[in-house]
């Protein structure tokens, strides 16, 4: 007996026919004694064109009612999804998120997961169900429904596949695995065969849309093993877990990551005392802002004030802009400026450590292209530079072609 999730995105149940075409590949491949867990995104835009609808009553942000209309687009889906395993002649039952027994924090449109009691899941698959449960969603201790942030649906399913201890999370998307760089910039990118969780956290987190970084978090927590793969193929795709074999992790880079969602910040002339620069950033943390690549200067001529520069996604602008606001009020500041045409591209690879060659040819590269370095941040299996974004393109095939086009 297997014990199995498995996620289809929004593409993937876009129409009703996409929808019967995954329920006649899950039951091609179910075993009698298999219990699966379906997770669905809603179907193919709808999410963007419920926000769409929500612009057009308002330009304001109301975090709770947003919620509770972008939901709707997975209940749509998994209702259809039910009744077309029915229609199959195989027992389903759909769930909300709420209904999954999964909680969340009371941040609306960043909700993050804080439990999940699978028992009503648990006693749905004994029955003989397939059971299909909304991703994206989770309710709060007070009752208030939450999204789980864009990529939410890998979240919700990875989060089940550890709590009823599933044997393996797949994610279906419309690609066929994650590569070393998006096949989109990248045509002659490769499909990576194995990855461990830390470098796939490396690569969500800096820009590889293919994975939501906490949905690879939380499958390193629980030491659930991701299969990313295509919905329109039965290929093989990349396999997200602690142990790779030896051949895969000979390569010392393996993949180069872009992210266009960057905004820069410099807040000029700070006071150069404790406690001034940490009410900057807990005040950006109240808003849910995550910070990014902090550099902080004490100017030689001035002792007395200090500039700190940092990033933030390009859609936490107008949260930072009302702290902004609020800063200059209640504390000397010279100046705050903004400079939302970024971009970050970087390098990510467990192999990496020891090896100060790789950095070296990275901005040998960038300088070699004529592209400037604003900000270079690094870990111990990544190195991050800030860039101008009608560059990023270019820097990324540069990057590549030095790293990949060598082997």
């Amino acid at each position: 007996m297997a014990l199995i999730v498995k996620k289809f995105g929004g593409s993937s149940v876009a129409t009703p026919d996409k929808m019967r075409a995954i329920v006649q590949r899950v039951l091609k491949g179910k075993k009698p004694e298999d219990k699966i867990v379906i997770v669905v995104s809603a179907m193919g835009d709808t999410t963007d064109d419920l926000v769409t609808l929500a612009k057009q009553i308002t330009s304001k942000t109301y975090g709770r009612e947003m919620d509770m209309l972008l939901t709707t687009g997975e209940q749509v889906s998994i209702a259809l999804m039910a009744m077309a395993f029915q229609e199959a002649g195989q027992k389903a039952i759909s769930f909300t998120g709420a209904q999954a027994g999964i909680k969340t924090s009371d941040s609306f449109n960043k909700g993050r997961i804080l439990a999940l009691k699978p028992g009503r899941i648990m006693k749905a698959l004994d029955q003989g169900n397939i059971v299909v449960v909304a991703g994206f969603q989770g309710i709060t201790g007070h009752g208030d429904i939450t999204t789980l942030g864009r990529g939410g649906s890998d979240t919700t399913a990875v989060a089940i596949a550890g709590a009823i201890h599933a044997d393996v999370c797949e994610i279906y998307t419309d690609v066929d695995g994650v590569y070393t760089s998006d096949p989109r910039v990248v045509p002659n990118a490769r499909k990576i065969e194995q990855i461990t969780y830390g470098e796939m956290l490396e690569m969500a987190k800096l820009g590889a849309g293919v994975m939501q970084p906490r949905a690879v978090e939380m499958g390193s927590r629980f030491g659930v093993p991701i299969h990313v793969r295509s919905t329109f193929s039965e290929d093989e795709g990349t396999m997200i877990q602690e142990d790779c074999s030896m051949e895969v992790k000979q390569y010392l880079i393996r993949g180069v990551a872009s992210d266009k969602n960057v905004a820069k910040i410099t807040v000029l002339g700070i006071p150069n005392k404790p406690g001034f620069a940490y009410r900057v950033f807990a005040e950006l943390a109240e808003k849910h802002v995550d910070v990014d690549m902090i550099v902080q200067s004490v100017r030689i001529a001035n002792e007395g004030v200090t500039d700190i520069t940092f990033t933030i996604a390009r859609t936490d602008l107008e949260q930072a802009k009302a702290v902004f606001a609020n800063l200059r009020k209640e504390m000397p500041v010279e100046d705050i400026l903004i400079d939302d045409k970024m971009a970050k591209v970087s390098v990510v690879g467990a192999g990496m450590a020891g090896h100060p060659g790789i950095a070296a040819g990275m901005f040998g590269v960038l300088g070699d292209n004529g592209i400037n370095i604003e900000i270079i941040s690094t870990s111990e299996i990544s190195i991050t530079c800030l860039i101008a974004e009608d560059v990023i393109d270019k820097a990324v095939k540069a990057i590549h072609a030095h790293f990949f086009d060598e082997d």
